[in-house]
């Protein structure tokens, strides 16, 4: 690779790896995996980067590596752990503001967890990346009517883990 290329490719990757990073951890569930999966999909971008040029947006294309490798890795049970856990649950991730809600964004990423894999890709894509069924759909290698599905499977389940459950500023009301 030249250094124009080269340099090109470092200044993508500084710009890429938080938003590359909250992706990856909103599929996974794990910071440790999702720091994995980014650092995975920036390798398999470098040995592509030589044709970059010819790529209408590198981002997209980073996104669906990243979602590849997160769906091929758990389509393989050969890791004795298991990769929805997470050991730093108990320390929710401070919001960028420093504002009020990060109890209630854990929450929402501990239901997204119970979510299939593919399930959860599919919302990630489609209601965090903000990418339409056709997008979304292109990205993952799917038909658009399994986009649809997936997402309407995956919001009925998130709604049935609802029901009932109360919110995090719910339980602090009834605790106080």
């Amino acid at each position: 690779m030249n250094a124009e290329a080269e340099n090109q490719y470092r200044e993508f990757v500084a710009g890429q790896l938080q938003p590359l990073l909250h992706t990856a951890y909103l599929l996974c569930g794990h910071w440790q995996t999702a720091e994995d999966l980014v650092q995975t999909t920036f390798v398999q971008l470098y040995r592509a980067w030589p044709r970059a040029s010819s790529w209408i947006e590198p981002r997209a294309y980073a996104r669906r590596v990243l979602t590849n490798t997160y769906l091929s890795a758990r389509r393989r049970r050969w890791r004795a752990e298991d990769p929805v856990a997470d050991p730093l649950a108990d320390h929710p991730v401070p919001a960028p503001d420093g504002t009020a809600g990060v109890a209630d964004r854990e929450w929402q990423r501990q239901l997204l967890r119970q979510l299939p894999p593919g399930q959860r890709a599919v919302l990630v894509l489609r209601y965090w990346e903000d990418f339409d069924v056709a997008e979304t759909a292109r990205l993952l290698g799917i038909s658009t009517g399994t986009v649809k599905s997936q997402a309407a499977a995956g919001l009925a389940a998130l709604r049935q883990t609802l029901t009932g459950q109360p919110r995090p500023e719910q339980e602090l009301e009834t605790q106080a």
